[in-house]
């Protein structure tokens, strides 16, 4: 895979324009998605208000499964612009992928570590703040020692062993699959003459089906972050 990506400097910070280009653009298509799904909405709902509803309800069905109580209609917002932005990232590279010049200007943002580790840490982050906020410091702190005060070091390490889980699925399912959509481009090329024909036709061929592979790859990622993300949540906030 090409890990040449161009670098630009800014007031000391450092941006790479295949990541920051590719989250661009994924944040306003969904904005532009939702936008136009839920335009004019009625009592009756029409085609775009019902997929737009089902989203919801899909999203709301992850949530509750973790937090059935109050809790969980805290974070169903939350989960849902979660879902949207993870799935256009796991997909958008497998539509466009740009590279010039030897450098990759424009891939899935959810293929470099970083981008996940990010999401990851935000999803890790805001669980410890509900966790204080909904139980107080007394009832999170608690957590820790809990059932018995000798899993102190397992529930410390449980944090840091559900960050890696979180954001290296993520970032290793879509960064493989981009990394063998490279190679089949490579072996449609590799030939020359009636060879060159035979394997472009045979890489087109299984390029169109991993593809099709690829997209539900993206989605059963994006839905199994965004319910790992709840139970993690959860634990923090659903008091035992």
């Amino acid at each position: 895979m090409n890990e040449s990506y161009p670098d630009f400097e800014l007031f000391g910070l450092h941006f790479n324009p295949a990541n920051d280009l590719a989250i661009l653009v994924s944040a306003v298509l969904v904005f532009l998605f939702v936008f136009w799904l839920s335009r004019k909405p009625s009592i009756r709902p029409n085609g775009k208000q019902n997929v737009l509803e089902y989203l919801i309800d899909f999203i709301n069905g992850i949530v509750k499964q973790s937090m059935p109580g109050a809790e969980g209609s805290r974070f169903g917002l939350f989960a849902f612009t979660l879902f949207l932005f993870i799935f256009v990232n796991n997909q958008i590279g497998l539509i466009f992928q740009v590279d010039v010049g030897g450098k990759t200007w424009f891939r899935s943002a959810t293929a470099d570590p970083i981008i996940t580790m990010s999401l990851g840490m935000m999803v890790m982050v805001l669980s410890h703040f509900f966790g204080v906020v909904f139980n107080g410091m007394k009832g999170y702190l608690k957590g820790y020692v809990s059932p018995v005060p000798i899993l102190l070091p397992i529930n410390i390490l449980e944090n840091f062993t559900n960050f890696v889980t979180l954001s290296m699925r993520l970032y290793g399912n879509i960064f493989a699959g981009e990394v063998l959509l490279l190679l089949i481009k490579q072996l449609a090329f590799s030939g020359h003459g009636a060879v060159g024909a035979v394997s472009f036709v045979g890489a087109f061929l299984v390029e169109m089906i991993w593809q099709g592979f690829s997209v539900f790859i993206g989605t059963i990622q994006a839905y199994i972050f965004v319910t790992l993300a709840t139970v993690y949540t959860s634990e923090k906030v659903v008091s035992e």
